[in-house]
């Protein structure tokens, strides 16, 4: 276990939680500079995590937190991990609360909160592009390579689109259980 990793992984998060405004998948972006680029984990490594991370019950932050510090320090790095995401939240949330009428009408504080929730569609959209690029494409954004399409991939995206606009009101978690149990099928049986 190394005192030096442990530290690195909560400032690490800690700044993650700083300076992620919009939630969990506006912070993927961020994640994936910081683990990627650190060597804690692969492309491949992290897109199975966020894909456990979001499938798992509980916030999406606390949950790739959590398993990113598992997997590099086992459950002493988990906890310092959700501890170093959470904390900058838990911060400033005690700090509106406090001053929140202060807060609430102030020109500045209403236009940088309207300032930064164009750039947080924008991150989100930035993530959703490049899921898609690294699942169907199989390119990653951080690191180019050849073009290796996936059929099957485009397969299952394709059948739970199709599902969601015909069935309108359908429960996310009865999509994820279809895209898993396809996911099982196409590759676990077939491929």
């Amino acid at each position: 276990m190394s005192i030096k990793l442990l530290l690195e992984l909560f400032i690490t998060f800690f700044k993650i939680g700083i300076f992620t405004f919009g939630g969990g998948y506006a912070m993927i972006p961020l994640i994936t500079e910081e683990v990627i680029t650190k060597g804690w984990l692969t492309s491949e490594q992290l897109m199975d995590f966020i894909a456990i991370s979001e499938s798992t019950p509980g916030p999406f932050a606390i949950n790739i937190a959590t398993f990113i510090g598992y997997n590099q320090q086992g459950v002493l790095g988990s906890i310092l991990t959700t501890f170093g995401v959470v904390l900058p939240s838990f911060i400033i949330i005690l700090i509106i609360a406090k001053a929140f009428h202060k807060f609430a009408s102030n020109k500045y504080v209403v236009g940088f909160l309207s300032g930064v929730k164009p750039v947080i569609v924008g991150i989100i959209f930035s993530v959703a592009v490049g899921f898609i690029l690294k699942s169907i494409f199989n390119i990653s954004v951080l690191e180019l390579s050849e073009i290796d399409f996936k059929w099957s991939t485009l397969l299952i995206f394709a059948c739970v689109f199709t599902m969601t606009r015909i069935w309108k009101k359908i429960h996310p978690i009865f999509i994820i259980l279809v895209s898993g149990m396809m996911g099982l099928i196409i590759y676990g049986l077939i491929l």
